[in-house]
């Protein structure tokens, strides 16, 4: 096994001449006496067998060598002080990773500014984000899979907290058959016609929420996919409001004049998998998503 000719401690003390501009500054501020840190330098150049330091007046210069050879050693120094935070963290309990299942209905506007606002007290803390339809954030947590979820349905055995309340509005676009009907619509009406559905991504129990006891159904994967078949002309459906505000301003989407059931609410929970034995980066995202929603769904510009 090979051993480095040199160290970190060298490298940092050569960073210090060129960023301080001497032998003396660099002593000062690394609390060092000049001769210690001439012999580290002197020592370091004896090791490689290259100049790294020329003398410009009273400014010590790096070498092209010495810059070429410092730039690389920046990156081990980032890399070890780095090292050393990760330690500290987990020292403190932090996570290596928190994992967290978000239902699909979840605003993503609010997922964006959670996670915005996580990322720097979790530079070493890696987050696994596993986004769910129905009962899959349910299935995540019953797995143990997650250490939060936010979930529409809490499952047995578990305690969560309200967030927030989503409305849903039956849709279809404008040119459908359904709105040339001309008048308010019956459930005889919707079941004659196509229904477009997101299916459940759980598998332990699955839900057939908002649908149809009718043969014209097709089922989709992806909640976007979904959206795009409807705004396109492919069948109706009960779509969350929030998530198709800017179609039905456009004009791509228009809300089916159903006689009672044209609109429906759902609530979402958030749910901490095991809060007795939640570490520090457990807590701090799950605090960050009930502040986030209390303060609403308005995305905060980045530069402030």
């Amino acid at each position: 096994m090979k051993i480095p000719k040199s160290t970190l401690e060298q490298w940092q003390v050569l960073q210090a001449i060129v960023e301080c501009g001497g032998y003396a500054q660099a002593a000062e501020a690394l609390h060092r006496s000049q001769s210690s840190v001439s012999y580290m330098v002197a020592k370091l150049q004896e090791q490689l067998g290259v100049e790294l330091l020329e003398i410009d007046g009273r400014r010590a210069r790096l070498t092209r060598n010495g810059e070429a050879l410092l730039n690389k050693a920046r990156e081990l120094l980032g890399d070890a002080f780095q090292l050393e935070q990760l330690a500290g963290s987990l020292a403190e309990g932090w996570e290596p990773q928190v994992s967290i299942a978000v239902d699909s209905l979840f605003p993503v506007e609010l997922l964006v500014q959670v996670l915005r606002d996580f990322e720097p007290w979790a530079r070493h803390t890696r987050v696994n984000l596993e986004e769910t339809v129905l009962s899959g954030s349910e299935d995540a947590l019953i797995e143990k899979r997650v250490d939060i979820a936010i979930v529409s349905r809490i499952p047995s055995g578990f305690l969560g907290d309200a967030l927030m309340d989503i409305e849903f509005v039956a849709v279809a676009h404008p040119c459908h058959p359904l709105h040339a009907l001309g008048r308010e619509l019956e459930l005889d009406d919707l079941g004659r016609n196509l229904q477009i559905v997101v299916r459940d991504s759980g598998t332990l129990n699955p839900r057939d929420h908002g649908w149809l006891n009718s043969n014209q159904r097709w089922s989709v994967t992806s909640p976007h996919t979904r959206l795009e078949m409807i705004c396109n002309g492919i069948g109706f459906g009960w779509l969350a409001e929030h998530k198709i505000k800017n179609q039905l301003e456009q004009g791509l989407l228009k809300p089916l004049p159903l006689r009672v059931g044209q609109r429906r609410k759902l609530s979402l929970s958030l749910v901490v998998a095991n809060p007795e034995l939640a570490g520090p980066g457990t807590c701090r995202l799950a605090n960050l998503i009930r502040k986030v929603v209390a303060d609403g769904i308005q995305l905060r510009p980045l530069c402030e």
